[in-house]
């Protein structure tokens, strides 16, 4: 009954809070309590519940999506590997797999990780603002028949990758300048070091 009473702001919150479970480990235990909040409660006749679907579809579509983006924009903050899962990481995201990301966030959780749930609670709000249905469970894009306010759903995944991937690659930019900086701070003590060391040992 309180879903089905669900509107405005009440609704959109619910969206952010689902994204971010989504995202937060994507394909763990709190991935799957959301999912399973979703996909147990889908009553084809409550729109609340495919309302609920929906955004717990699209946030879950945000972490892969998201990370093949970023693999495409700034190739050099990821390694050969990791481009390369980038690729299958489209195909991934679009079938609603969230465990598409996880070789990125295994690889780099601090900055990964929160990236995604940015984009992921965007994403779940929007789904839920629009007003976006899903009577099918799993699928992801494929599933397209399913969806009520399929362009609007499709934008709204879209936003959230957009935001995922603009957070990600500023997150590992500025990992990677700080990491850059403290090697030509390190580079440049060892030549003091040794110039000294040579220094001392002229004077002897």
């Amino acid at each position: 009954n309180w879903l089905s009473g669900m509107s405005g702001s009440s609704a959109v919150l619910l969206g952010v809070i689902l994204g971010l479970m989504m995202c937060f480990d994507l394909g763990g235990p709190v991935n799957k309590a959301a999912y399973a909040f979703a996909a147990a409660g889908l009553n084809q006749s409550d729109p609340a519940t495919l309302k609920i679907m929906a955004a717990v579809m699209a946030a879950g579509m945000v972490p892969p999506i998201a990370m093949a983006m970023a693999t495409v924009v700034r190739k050099k903050l990821f390694t050969e590997a990791e481009r390369e899962n980038g690729v299958a990481a489209w195909l991934l995201g679009a079938s609603f797999i969230s465990e598409g990301a996880i070789p990125f966030a295994a690889a780099d959780p601090l900055r990964v990780i929160p990236s995604m749930m940015a984009g992921g609670a965007v994403t779940g709000a929007l789904s839920m603002a629009v007003g976006a249905t899903s009577r099918a469970p799993h699928g992801g894009i494929f599933v397209f028949f399913a969806i009520g306010n399929v362009l609007l759903w499709v934008a709204a995944i879209l936003i959230g990758a957009v935001v995922a991937c603009a957070c990600v690659v500023i997150a590992k930019s500025v990992g990677a300048t700080r990491a850059q900086t403290a090697t030509r701070v390190e580079d440049e003590s060892d030549a003091q070091a040794v110039a000294a060391a040579g220094s001392g040992a002229h004077t002897g």
